[in-house]
């Protein structure tokens, strides 16, 4: 597996990236590589059971180092090129990889010393998984309408309600949970709590998704927590959450780019071998008009997603261009797999196929850390 089938080696070579980046993208698509025949057998009829044994290798292998506090921090531009090549090669191993960093990065920084000291060691060893609990039944783009009560209990809470489609939710040993503790209407109401899902009135029921991925819907039922699994301040919890899901949204562009590649070039691969009309695919004017278009997508979504990146380490505002590149990279993929199911024909939905499995694993991107439409409206307000 060469290093430009993963990444366009011209974005990389742009001054947005270092040499430390370009020797993180080198080494992360050679380990992939290392385990593309294994990952070709992995048992998807368990997402949980395959998400704990995937989730453990990355922490082996060291690519969850960064999350513990002892060691330095990773910046956006090497979380966007960790997710691009897991995303190539394995949705799995993308889908446990951004998990991990999403709950981690809610605790590392609002969490006090002694939360960071407490979860993200066993989240940077992949020896604990985590969950970051904030949609419900009711509340998905719209978290201020979630309803999940933390009433006051003594010095600590009392939580009862439902979470829907929580990712890792049924193999989750910490879980970030947006919770309403009534502090004040709507928004200054909620709070978010880091808690162990091993305490008694904790429930986590397994839901079945288009893509085989760990997904639940988690019940608190009188599920008490103290004092110190408050993270952050009381009334600031939709601020927690928001924050942990705007710094994602650039990495959701790089696992999208991450998809499209590999499904383009699948497609160009076929479009080069399959005989058709006494010439190739690949000689048919409205395939070319189609790969040259999912190129110049993958270009744009590749750049944009760096810009992003970038602009978050450098310390410069970059919100808006998150969101940019998450709706553009995430609307990009979806259509570049869909146009090269369509150059592979029948062979593009046979079940268990690469081409099909990408067709599945694609389609939630759009919808995840912010639906098109609200990014959208995140975008204009911004302007």
């Amino acid at each position: 597996m060469s290093l430009s089938e993963v990444f366009d080696p011209g974005v990389l070579a742009l001054p947005l990236y270092d040499d430390a980046h370009r020797a993180l993208a080198d080494g992360i698509v050679t380990w992939c590589g290392d385990r593309a025949e294994a990952w070709a057998g992995l048992d998807t009829t368990d997402p949980a059971a395959t998400g704990r044994a995937v989730l453990a290798d990355l922490g082996r292998s060291g690519w969850l180092s960064h999350l513990d506090p002892d060691r330095p921090d990773s910046d956006l531009r090497s979380l966007c090129l960790r997710r691009q090549a897991l995303a190539y090669h394995e949705d799995l191993a993308d889908f446990a990889y951004s998990i991990q960093e999403l709950t981690a990065a809610a605790i590392a920084r609002h969490g006090t010393e002694e939360q960071r000291r407490r979860h993200l060691p066993g989240l940077a060893a992949g020896t604990s998984a985590g969950a970051l609990a904030v949609s419900e039944p009711g509340a998905g783009s719209d978290l201020a309408a979630a309803v999940l009560e933390a009433t006051p209990d003594g010095d600590g809470f009392v939580l009862n309600g439902t979470k829907a489609w929580i990712a890792q939710g049924d193999i989750a040993d910490v879980c970030v949970v947006l919770a309403r503790t009534g502090d004040g209407p709507g928004p200054l109401g909620l709070t978010t709590f880091v808690v162990d899902c091993s305490a008694p009135g904790f429930k986590a029921e397994p839901v079945g998704a288009i893509a085989p991925r760990s997904w639940a819907e988690l019940t608190f039922t009188d599920f008490r927590v103290g004092p110190e699994a408050v993270l952050g301040e009381r009334g600031q919890g939709l601020v927690v959450s928001l924050d942990a899901l705007e710094r994602a949204r650039a990495t959701v562009a790089a696992a999208a780019i991450g998809f499209g590649r590999r499904a383009f070039r699948l497609a160009l691969g076929h479009a080069r071998t399959r005989r058709a009309y006494g010439g190739r695919l690949a000689d048919l004017q409205l395939v070319k008009a189609s790969l040259a278009r999912m190129d110049v997508k993958l270009s744009a979504a590749s750049l944009l997603t760096a810009r992003a990146a970038w602009a978050m380490d450098a310390g410069l505002d970059y919100a808006r261009h998150s969101s940019a590149a998450k709706l553009y990279g995430t609307e990009a993929a979806g259509e570049i797999v869909d146009g090269a199911v369509q150059i592979f024909g029948a062979a593009g939905i046979v079940a268990g196929s690469t081409m099909e499995r990408l067709y599945r694993q694609v389609r939630s991107l759009r919808i995840y850390e912010g639906a098109s439409e609200v990014i959208e409206m995140t975008i204009a307000d911004a302007l």
